[in-house]
């Protein structure tokens, strides 16, 4: 998400904040760049202009210019105004409504409209403990019915009985009256969608609010539409009063110009966004994140939120401490595995740590295959549990066993085998202090010395210019732990540093849970 452009603005900005002072004549060519980076991301022309006029205007100011730090000054102007395009807070699905709350899901076929539906019900499900009736008023679309059904079975909620013949609002009425009967809290219409947006869609949409009278009106715009998503925010929220826009594929825009458009067009706020197939990739949509990931400084905060979720609590402190003691066997290398997994494997964190975009030109070029978490699993789930607990008991028989129950080739668990011993001798490293977290991950991505400074010897800290966390991220961290954070250890952004999170082992420290002991080996 996003990949392209920051990229850009991360090159463009970094040329400034190289520089001991800036010009008028300086600031007026980077945001000349800003400009076409924008618009080749697909932004539209009306928010880019917008846009670098209130940054040039800021940034030619006499505060800029005879500042200490002129650059820093810079990014700081361009992030404060990429938060505010993007819409300033984040805003969640508003249920303060009597029970049960409809909420009504509009946008164009092949948008993910269903999909997006079943996953945020599981979403209100899991998260918010509500009991939610799904509805399908699509009466055209073959076998649209059936398949809302079957999602709702795989997310754990209930589905509005299918009965042929019924009109959208007939099933709408009768989903809002089962609803009350069945004591369910919240109602999910999902409405009927066409390839392009037509005055028989928008009719029917308009029967079915005017009927229900919906708390929330959410667009599913497919992020990869670009412009035409916007146009299609723009003439939905005219005829329907849209509340908030839900954008799907943005895993596979690298560009972002339609979520960047989309709120500084329309006015309407970005409130979830599909990471995804899975019914589990749905995410917040937070601006002030979103602009940080842009600029290359990281989403610890979104990092801190999944690992939270993902990782079992109990089992990293007793892993942590194994790590210490440098008892590190096949069975937490499987872990820690199965958890990288889950927190998106190394693409996805590597997006959400800060200076990692210095450093992703040379990761990418190790050519790591995320394929060979599982191969790794497969590998290590052949054993018997007291060659996991005792590794020098792979023999050369046994080592055929076991790849013959993988799948693999004996070298493949040779490689396995030597991966493990690295890691279980930098676990205790670690453990003593002797080796930062940065260093680790460099060896193991044979990146020579590691990855910059910080942290420890290892952890890269921010890009030259990029700001520490924000007091709002700092608060954030705290009300998810429910305690003050303990001072910022030096290294990270000036000063500042990764918060080591209480009660949550390995986000700071050297003991880290899904980043002490996963990365895969190289592609052949």
């Amino acid at each position: 998400m996003f990949e392209g452009l920051s990229d850009r603005l991360s090159g463009i900005l970094s040329g400034l904040t190289r520089r001991g002072a800036l010009t008028e004549a300086d600031v007026t060519a980077a945001m000349r760049e800003v400009r076409r980076a924008l618009l080749e991301a697909d932004v539209a022309l009306e928010v880019v202009r917008g846009f670098t006029d209130k940054v040039k205007e800021k940034a030619v100011g006499a505060v800029v210019l005879k500042s200490v730090t002129p650059g820093q000054m810079v990014v700081k102007i361009v992030n404060d105004e990429l938060v505010a395009m993007l819409g300033t807070d984040a805003e969640t699905i508003d249920l303060n409504a009597p029970a049960p709350v409809p909420i009504l899901m509009v946008g164009l076929q092949g948008s993910g409209k269903t999909t997006t539906t079943a996953k945020i019900a599981r979403r209100l499900s899991e998260r918010e403990k509500r009991k939610v009736l799904l509805a399908s008023l699509d009466t055209r679309r073959p076998a649209a019915m059936e398949q809302l059904a079957v999602l709702a079975k795989q997310v754990g909620v209930e589905s509005l009985p299918i009965i042929a013949g019924q009109s959208a609002v007939q099933i709408a009425r009768r989903a809002m009256d089962a609803a009350r009967l069945g004591g369910f809290d919240v109602v999910m219409l999902d409405t009927a969608g066409r390839t392009t947006v037509d005055e028989g869609l928008m009719a029917e949409a308009a029967e079915v609010k005017a009927a229900t009278k919906p708390h929330e009106v959410l667009l599913v715009a497919d992020a990869l539409t670009g412009q035409d998503a916007v146009n299609t925010a723009r003439a939905f929220d005219q005829r329907l009063g849209v509340t908030g826009i839900v954008l799907t594929r943005m895993d596979g825009d690298s560009r972002g110009g339609a979520a960047l458009s989309m709120r500084a067009v329309t006015g309407k706020p970005i409130k979830l966004v599909g990471t995804g197939e899975k019914v589990d990739a749905l995410e917040e949509f937070h601006p002030s994140r979103v602009a940080n990931r842009i600029l290359g400084m990281g989403d610890i905060v979104s990092l801190v939120e999944k690992a939270a979720e993902t990782i079992d609590h109990e089992q990293a402190l007793r892993t942590a401490e194994k790590m210490r003691k440098g008892k590190f066997d096949l069975e937490d290398l499987s872990m820690q595995l199965a958890q990288m997994e889950k927190m998106g494997g190394i693409g996805g964190l590597m997006g959400m740590l800060p200076g990692m975009g210095a450093i992703k030109k040379q990761v990418e070029g190790a050519n790591l295959d995320e394929k060979m978490f599982k191969r790794q699993r497969a590998i290590i789930s052949s054993m018997t549990p007291q060659e996991r607990k005792n590794p020098d008991l792979l023999k050369n028989s046994r080592k055929k066993r076991i790849a013959a129950g993988a799948g693999v080739d004996v070298s493949e668990i040779n490689k396995l085998l030597k991966m493990h011993r690295t890691m279980a001798d930098m676990m205790k490293a670690m453990g003593s202090g002797k080796r930062g977290i940065g260093q680790a991950l460099g060896s193991m991505f044979g990146l020579g010395g590691g990855m910059g400074g910080g942290m420890g010897g290892g952890m890269p800290g921010l890009p030259p210019g990029m700001p520490e966390p924000t007091p709002e991220q700092i608060a954030a961290l705290e009300k998810q732990f429910g305690g003050k954070l303990p001072p910022m250890p030096p290294g990270l952004g000036g000063g500042g540093g990764m918060p080591k999170l209480p009660g949550l082992p390995g986000l700071g420290g050297p003991k880290l849970p899904g980043l002490g002991g996963f990365m895969p080996g190289k592609k052949k």
